[in-house]
């Protein structure tokens, strides 16, 4: 890992980390290329807003998720290949349900070049804790959804799920990240750190 990045466990140990690219419960439906452990890497710029958020949500007895920081460009370029076998849909039902894969370069939910690879964005929800459990907010649709009621803007979802949306945007607008307006979860640190570098470093 070269200097700049961190381990997001390692600079917000109370953060909630599940990264779903290291295993198969991803739209792929298998390790994603790069994706060598468990972890979830960030450029230390984004670790260090992201702590400002976490601390606000501790405070209300809920804590950051994040499913996805910095995304190896082998990991892009695993997405590119999959994206062109249309025959391979294993997790359609679950992940893009309602939209042809052939689509989802098209409509913005896969791209061949990615915020992720320059470490400035990052999949991120809200939690907390239930029955000693840590349980997902209604977000209206779960994360990697690629349908158009994952758009933060949607009216499909219930208005518990609008204010859970509106709120983790709040919180990530307020501690220096943008949103974007196709998927509820994924924001990009407006200062990042190397705008113009794609890093293709593995997770290990």
């Amino acid at each position: 890992m070269p200097d700049g990045f961190v381990d997001i466990s390692e600079a917000i140990p109370t953060i909630q980390v599940e990264a779903r690219y290291a295993g198969f419960d991803n739209f792929v439906g298998q390790p994603i290329d790069g994706y060598d452990a468990h972890k979830v890497i960030v450029s230390q710029e984004v670790a260090l807003a992201l702590k400002a958020v976490q601390a606000e949500l501790v405070q209300q007895g809920m804590s950051l998720k994040i499913y996805d920081g910095y995304r190896p460009q082998r990991a892009v370029d695993h997405f590119v290949r999959w994206a062109q076998d249309e025959n391979d849909t294993l997790n359609k039902h679950k992940f893009y349900p309602a939209v042809p894969k052939s689509k989802l370069f098209e409509l913005g939910y896969i791209a061949a070049r990615s915020g992720h690879s320059r470490g400035g964005s990052v999949d991120v929800t809200i939690v907390q804790v239930t029955h000693d459990v840590w349980v997902d907010l209604d977000m209206g649709s779960s994360w990697d959804l690629f349908d158009p009621k994952s758009h933060p803007s949607s009216d499909e979802v219930s208005e518990t799920a609008r204010q859970n949306r509106q709120k983790l945007a709040n919180l990530m607008i307020k501690y220096g990240f943008k949103p974007y307006a196709e998927e509820w979860w994924h924001f990009t640190l407006k200062a990042e750190p190397y705008p113009e570098t794609y890093f293709n470093f593995s997770i290990k």
